[in-house]
């Protein structure tokens, strides 16, 4: 899968992925709503469809599951509703709402979804009484009828050991968030996933765990990777992305980053991501380069990956990645 940018002809990009090759296309929280440029790509036939991120707390349940059915009615079944915590300072500051106890908090939202997917699939009546939230009235009025899909999976992205532990008790799918590399991948990630799974009674097999990469296509315009460097600089400002850094002995790279942000010398951040930490995090060169990261980083974990950019991929790199992931 690759991201889907803005809206402006969002349906006409997600046809030229898929003929790139991609087998669907995903959204994230940025200038524009994240659901939106899906509900125009849901025109194209053949695309699986994904939220990657939709903020989980800011958003009430019942507005995620309408979402969410919606979009796998449009998709005729091949919707997967991704959420995400964010991290404290954006949920309480940009959207005002609250993110205390976040991994308790996020257990519960993906449980008050399986209730209201429930009452709609089966007609029982919704009775979910929660700490963070209670459903407990749903009238034929507001119950969707016309969708013989099922439920869409629910993933959630997450970093931390204690929310990936807990997505891999309660979750359908795993996803890893793009700022990261393969020694998190193997050694911090999938061994909070084992705990979770056991946890559950759960093995690997009946949870999707799906990395995304940042990409980066070498170019005459592109030898530097210059925007690539600024996305893993912003990335790499925020404390709750230390613990990536760390287990290369980057750590503290982070608190400079995050002082400079501060001073808003966003600019100026990308340089101090240098050659060694940005083939390390993002997959960086031509198309078979990328591919022969991507399959290295990924090997016995996952099958399937989402690949991001700080702007739109051109589809013929594209479709490059794709044939030499295939090789």
């Amino acid at each position: 899968m690759t991201a889907l940018h803005g809206l402006s002809g969002a349906a006409e990009r997600a046809r030229e992925l898929r003929d790139a090759g991609a087998s669907g296309v995903f959204t994230f929280e940025g200038p524009h709503d994240v659901f939106a440029p899906l509900t125009l790509a849901s025109t194209v036939g053949g695309l699986d469809l994904m939220t990657n991120v939709a903020i989980a707390f800011p958003r009430n349940p019942i507005h995620l599951a309408h979402q969410a059915v919606d979009h796998q009615i449009l998709t005729e079944g091949r919707f997967t509703l991704g959420l995400g915590t964010q991290i404290r300072t954006q949920i309480e500051k940009r959207f005002g709402a609250d993110f205390d106890r976040p991994v308790e908090r996020m257990v519960e939202l993906v449980g008050a979804l399986r209730a209201i997917f429930a009452t709609w699939q089966t007609g029982e009546r919704l009775d979910f009484r929660g700490e963070f939230y209670r459903h407990t009235l749903m009238t034929p009025t507001f119950t969707p009828r016309d969708n013989p899909y099922g439920p869409p999976p629910i993933y959630v992205g997450a970093l931390g050991p204690r929310l990936t532990k807990a997505t891999a008790q309660h979750a359908d799918g795993l996803l890893v968030m793009p700022f990261g590399n393969k020694k998190f991948l193997h050694e911090v990630t999938m061994a909070a996933v084992d705990k979770g799974l056991a946890a559950a009674g759960r093995t690997r097999a009946d949870l999707a765990v799906v990395p995304e990469i940042i990409v980066s296509v070498a170019s005459d315009a592109n030898d530097d990777h210059r925007a690539t460097r600024q996305l893993l600089a912003f990335y790499g400002s925020t404390p709750a992305y230390r613990p990536v850094l760390d287990i290369h002995g980057w750590g503290d790279l982070q608190p400079e980053l995050n002082a400079l942000s501060k001073q808003g010398k966003w600019a100026e951040m990308g340089s101090l991501i240098d050659d060694e930490v940005l083939h390390t995090i993002a997959a960086c060169g031509t198309p078979t380069e990328i591919a022969d990261h991507v399959r290295d980083r990924v090997a016995g974990i996952s099958d399937r990956i989402c690949i991001y950019q700080p702007g739109p991929i051109e589809t013929d790199s594209l479709a490059q990645i794709v044939d030499a992931l295939h090789t």
